[in-house]
């Protein structure tokens, strides 16, 4: 078969066979087509059944509903018909009772027109009977009235006068007795653990030829010191030791720790006197800042500037009639915590006030003002808080006590210069506080003797019984202690007694 003739056969072949496929594929979507209709229509019928279902029980349960509710409704009348029947009846009793209350009115009302008719009339008959009272006494209402309450008063003066000594006794009892539990309890907590501290100005020696090597060649040594550290070199006749003078204790004690390395070397002349000074101002400084951050620490104040620990650290080298400074600051802030935790102050203000109560003594002498000015503007510059310096700036009663925590510091400042064993005073000073003491009283008119006692702690007072009397006592008692109070400076408290007796002598013959 030529090559043409085959490729049309094969071409009609394909043709024939696609028809073919074509026809048989109608066919079957054919059938498809009728069974997909009749399952439809199945469907649609078992719809319209369901349909009709769910219409019936509808309609049955809108029924019931609707039976249900006319049901309710029929029973919400029946009990509105109750309601407004009680109501009903509820109004009626309401007219009856106000017809009850406005009769009562009524006769309240008249009784009320007859009780002021029935005052009038008493009024006017009292007014009538003062008036005669009046005429017959000769005294008016008022003066008769004074009079009475000068009668009363003459009677009762005894047994008035021995009440009001009696209340008054009572109450500075009671507040003394909680006054003195608080200081008790501050005083017995801090005791005298922390005796006085007193820098010495006197280095021990060896021995007396020590003496020729620091004075030196004609006193080459001893000058050389002296201008170095700033001191007075005293080198006597005395045994065993040398002094140093100075008002600086700060230099004193870079002194003492200079001469006694150099004693300790054995070489001294100018160059090494020199080196040692400068070890010592090295020694004394670190010394200083230890001891500031040791108090500062014990006395529970934290937060403090390094320059402010520094300062307060040169407190170390300083006393007040024996007691050193810094330890006082200490102790006073232990015993300012317990009054203000009693007493329910701010007890971290009451501690920082009471350490840095005496800041300003260490450079005293080289500023001008009052150590308590000079410690304020030291807290100032530092920026210390405002009530800090409130609390501190009235403990010597420079400044008034502005706030609870000053009059505490005051307090433990008097509680630690007062208490037994604290200061040491010289005797001149004692004697003159105690004639100073007597002089106050015995210069008051009726007072016969006067004695100080208790070291200063107590006076009594002897008065004459023929000039002053029970009441004129109590008030020259007060009166002493007010003159005290601004006349002298003294720590705690003094006790004043005023003594009146009457003795009455007679004899038989």
């Amino acid at each position: 078969m030529p090559p043409l003739l085959f490729t049309v056969a094969l071409a009609i072949a394909l043709c024939v066979g696609i028809g073919a496929g074509y026809y048989v594929r109608y066919l079957q979507a054919l059938s498809r087509k009728s069974s997909l209709e009749i399952r439809l229509k199945e469907k649609e019928v078992d719809a319209e059944k369901k349909a009709v279902s769910i219409v019936e029980k509808a309609e049955d349960k809108a029924e019931k509903l609707l039976q249900e509710a006319k049901e309710n409704r029929k029973h919400l009348e029946e009990k509105l018909e109750q309601k407004e029947s009680r109501l009903v009846k509820r109004e009626e009793m309401l007219d009856e009772r106000q017809i009850d209350l406005d009769s009562q009115k009524e006769s309240l009302q008249g009784k009320i027109e007859e009780v002021k008719s029935i005052k009038t009339r008493l009024d006017e008959h009292k007014l009538e009977i003062d008036k005669k009272l009046e005429t017959i006494a000769g005294l008016t209402k008022e003066e008769a009235y004074a009079r009475l309450l000068e009668k009363v008063e003459d009677e009762n003066a005894e047994d008035l006068r021995a009440r009001y000594e009696k209340l008054a006794r009572a109450g500075e009892e009671a507040y003394e007795a909680q006054a003195n539990n608080i200081l008790l309890a501050a005083i017995h907590r801090i005791g005298n653990n922390l005796p006085s501290n007193i820098m010495t100005s006197h280095v021990e020696i060896e021995s007396d030829d020590l003496k020729g090597k620091v004075i030196g060649k004609e006193g080459r040594n001893v000058r050389a010191f002296e201008r170095a550290t700033g001191v007075d070199v005293l080198i006597d006749e005395s045994p065993g030791y040398i002094v140093l003078s100075s008002f600086d204790p700060v230099r004193r004690e870079i002194a003492r720790v200079a001469l006694e390395a150099l004693l300790k070397d054995g070489r001294i002349q100018p160059a090494k006197i020199e080196e040692c000074v400068e070890k010592a101002r090295m020694e004394v400084a670190k010394t200083i800042k230890a001891m500031g951050e040791k108090a500062a620490y014990e006395a529970k104040v934290p937060n403090l500037h390094p320059d402010l620990i520094t300062i307060l650290g040169r407190l170390h080298f300083r006393t007040s009639y024996g007691q050193n400074v810094l330890w006082h600051s200490v102790e006073m802030s232990h015993i300012a915590a317990i009054i203000a935790e009693e007493v329910g102050a701010d007890v971290g203000i009451a501690r920082a006030g009471a350490l840095l109560h005496d800041i300003g003594k260490c450079v005293s002498q080289e500023v001008s003002g009052t150590h308590v000015e000079i410690g304020i503007r030291i807290l100032e510059k530092y920026g210390v808080d405002e009530k800090v310096i409130l609390a501190m700036r009235a403990h010597h009663e420079e400044y008034p006590y502005e706030t609870p925590e000053s009059i505490i510091v005051q307090v433990a400042d008097a509680i630690s210069g007062g208490r037994p064993g604290a200061r040491r005073d010289s005797i001149e000073n004692y004697i003159k506080r105690l004639a100073d003491l007597e002089k106050i009283a015995t210069g008051l008119a009726g007072v016969d003797q006067a004695f100080a006692i208790a070291a200063g702690r107590e006076i009594r007072v002897l008065v004459n019984p023929a000039t002053l009397n029970e009441f004129e006592a109590n008030v020259l008692a007060r009166t002493i202690a007010h003159n005290i109070e601004e006349r002298l400076r003294y720590p705690g408290e003094i006790k004043v007694h005023v003594i009146r007796e009457t003795r009455v002598i007679s004899y038989a013959r």
